[in-house]
């Protein structure tokens, strides 16, 4: 008799049923759970990413906003021209990688195929220019300079030029008005970066791939209010790309118009008396050297003295910033950024850094009075000072015999400033400073607002240096370990000195400070630190924050955003000394003066000039010009490297400028009409109902419109009454 159960099923088989059954039914379950998971639980959240899948959006780049002088005049604007743009979405989708349709784009746009295929690879660490630093997925610009019947090739011939595209676009331009390029002011754009997208993605102004963003000057610090917001607009397609109807969209905003105090008239004088003022002195010698003035590099600012604005600002060597319109070719990228390029990207008003020679001098003076010394006390200007056996000389050895500060000034005496300099070095402690050590050679310039940003409204502006105490403590703590390495007792000339500084570098020592007290040293000022100290000087002692920006404009012209000029502080000197001070610069440019020279023929009495001149030395270099002025209305600080003295490099293009400024001839004749500015700009330009801005023309700056007729002229430098002036400093 057998023992199977009737169904015919053994226990070992109803075991493997019972399982097999188990695991339907949990994968019927699991399949059940992430349906409802999927349809339900995130239903909401995958249906939303269905419709997107379905909706293509569509980008107008809003119009960026001008850049503008004080009357109107457009520094930076756009204009319509025929961008021929790349997808590279849509080129990697080819076998060739798109090197084909890139081939047959190039004979069209008449360019090399390297040319064209470099211009729409991605930038990296290793990739050098042209290349793209934008998003991969936006179109990239091949030229923004193809004519119409290149145009008209590629949109006729679709089928050869797929992921090509040829349409008119709004590109930045960069009018130089009347020759006034602006570039390192001005800046330039180039598109954003996936980074930088990121970054602003929660801000109140975050970036659309399609953006082009300010990377220096103006456009940058203004970026946000000339970008504008971008145009969206989303249609509904199916799945073979028709469109079925227009989303949701985002309306766009033309970026908005920013005013500034800049004149392009006077930035054209000045740009232009610069660049001149540079070329004439490389045809000069250099007595100390044998060999011409390199005349490597410079800068000029004119600024309202009593407000902070900058009319112009100039610095060379300049370039032209149309060069980054569309993408910058390989071979200008070299020449702004190359090893021999002496980098005219960097804005030398800013970030140019060299000792201030003798314009230092109003600080030292400043810090005298401070520590006692009366301004119209008497102080022996000898014709040279020793220290330690060594002799430090007047510039040409010249001594003038008891003299005030304010003839210290007139004929820039160093050997007053280095026994200032000496004797409050001795008060403090000398090489054992004391704890309460008042240190006012040192605190004043900061004071002066040397050693810091002035906070203009321009980006990476540089601080210069003091070199105090605390200065010197940091620089060898910093750089002791590689003096110690370098140097040798009884070495080379560099060997001793890195071993004296391995040694003893964290000192202050006598002879830091009797440089110092002339600027000399490890003092490193820039051009538009200098220009706002003087402007305090002029306007009785406020030290304003510079700015260029004067006001931002909405497109429509309803709304105007004032940037009104801000004080940053107060000359630390009462108005006794600051009209002292005003006194002894004065008579710089009066006869026997170290800048009477230049001055010539100056309307002194209407016009009342200040000046001081200055001859900073750079070990390893010729020596750098520095010539420092004002007037009531305006402040000139001009410094051209390796190009030897004050008065002797720079003053005769400062003259011209002011000449310019003020409608003057050689003989001091003012002729109201030709003045260019005569007195400060205080209105904004004129707006229309529209919102357009009246624009006035601007003609190229003229240097002979400013002469009066050779034939009415004397010969050679203008005669001066008194003695011929000692020296040039």
């Amino acid at each position: 008799m057998s023992n199977i159960p009737e169904t015919g099923r053994t226990p070992r088989v109803q075991i493997r049923l019972v399982v097999i059954q188990v695991l339907v039914f949990s994968l019927l379950f699991t399949l059940g759970g992430r349906l409802w998971y999927l349809q339900i639980r995130q239903g909401k959240e995958y249906t939303d990413e269905a419709k997107n899948n379905h909706v293509q959006q569509v980008v107008q780049p809003a119009v960026r906003g001008s850049i503008l002088d004080a009357r109107g005049v457009p520094l930076a604007d756009n204009e319509t021209r025929l961008v021929v743009s790349a997808s590279r979405t849509e080129l990697l989708k080819m076998k060739d990688d798109g090197k084909a349709v890139l081939t047959r784009l190039a004979g069209v746009l008449g360019m090399k195929p390297k040319e064209v295929m470099d211009k729409v690879r991605l930038c990296d660490a290793k990739t050098p220019q042209p290349c793209w630093n934008g998003s991969p997925f936006q179109p990239i610009p091949v030229t923004d300079e193809a004519t119409t019947q290149q145009a008209l090739q590629i949109r006729e011939r679709a089928e050869d030029f797929p992921g090509i595209t040829a349409e008119p676009t709004a590109v930045r331009r960069y009018t130089a008005p009347g020759g006034a390029r602006t570039a390192q002011v001005l800046g330039y754009l180039s598109p954003v970066t996936d980074e930088e997208i990121e970054k602003a993605k929660d801000s109140d102004s975050p970036f659309l791939r399609s953006d082009m963003v300010g990377r220096s000057g103006l456009e940058r610090t203004y970026d946000k209010a000339l970008r504008g917001k971008a145009g969206v607009t989303r249609y509904e397609v199916d799945n073979l790309g028709r469109v079925l109807g227009e989303a949701e969209s985002d309306p766009g905003r033309p970026g908005s118009t920013v005013v500034t105090s800049i004149d392009a008239r006077v930035q054209a004088v000045a740009e232009y008396e610069l660049h001149q003022a540079m070329k004439t002195v490389r045809k000069e010698t250099d007595k100390i050297t044998g060999r011409p003035y390199e005349a490597d590099a410079g800068a000029v600012v004119v600024m309202e003295s009593k407000t902070g604005r900058v009319v112009a600002m100039a610095s060379q060597p300049d370039y032209d910033p149309n060069a980054w319109v569309g993408g910058i070719s390989a071979k200008e990228y070299a020449k702004l950024t190359g090893k021999n390029s002496n980098y005219p990207l960097l804005n030398r008003a800013i970030q140019g850094q060299a000792p201030a020679g003798s314009i230092f001098k109003v600080v030292s003076a400043s810090a005298a009075v401070r520590a006692g010394y009366p301004f119209d006390g008497r102080y022996n200007c000898s014709s040279s000072y020793s220290l330690g056996g060594r002799s430090f000389a007047n510039f040409e050895s010249k001594g003038h015999g008891p003299i005030s500060l304010g003839d210290a000034l007139k004929f820039s005496c160093n050997t007053v400033f280095y026994a200032l300099g000496h004797q409050e070095w001795q008060k403090d402690g000398g090489l054992k400073p004391k704890k309460n050590a008042h240190d006012w050679f040192y605190r004043t310039a900061h004071e002066f607002g040397l050693g810091s940003e002035t906070g203009i409204d321009l980006p990476n502006e540089v601080t210069g240096r003091i070199p105090d105490r605390h200065w010197k403590q940091r620089f060898w703590q910093a750089n002791k370990d590689s003096w110690c390495k370098q140097g040798k007792k009884g070495g080379t000339y560099v060997e001793q000195i890195a071993y004296e500084s391995c040694l003893e570098g964290n000192q202050l020592k006598a002879f830091d400070s009797i440089n110092y007290a002339i600027g000399q040293g490890d003092v490193l000022v820039t051009p538009i630190q200098m220009a706002t100290a003087y402007a305090a000087i002029s306007n009785g002692g406020t030290l304003h924050r510079p700015t260029i920006g004067k006001a931002i404009i909405s497109p429509d012209g309803r709304r105007i955003e004032e940037i009104k000029p801000r004080a940053s502080g107060r000359l630390p000197v009462d108005a006794r000394t600051i009209s002292n001070l005003d006194k002894g610069l004065r008579s710089v440019v009066e006869p026997g003066g170290t800048a009477a020279w230049r001055f010539g023929g100056w309307p002194q009495d209407k016009i009342p000039m200040r000046a001081k001149t200055g001859t900073a030395q750079v070990y390893g270099k010729q020596t750098t010009s520095w010539f420092a002025t004002y007037t009531d209305d305006f402040t000139i600080v001009m410094t051209i490297s390796q190009g030897g003295t004050g008065s002797g490099a720079s003053g005769p293009a400062v003259r011209n400028i002011y000449d310019a400024l003020y409608g003057l001839d050689d003989a001091g004749n003012q002729d109201i009409k030709r003045a260019l500015l005569p007195q400060p700009q205080k209105t904004l330009p004129r707006i229309q109902p529209d919102g357009t801005i009246e624009a006035p023309a601007v003609k190229p700056y003229d240097p002979e419109s400013q002469k009066v007729d050779p034939a009415q002229q004397g010969d050679g430098e203008p005669q001066l009454a008194g003695p011929p002036p000692v020296w040039r400093d």
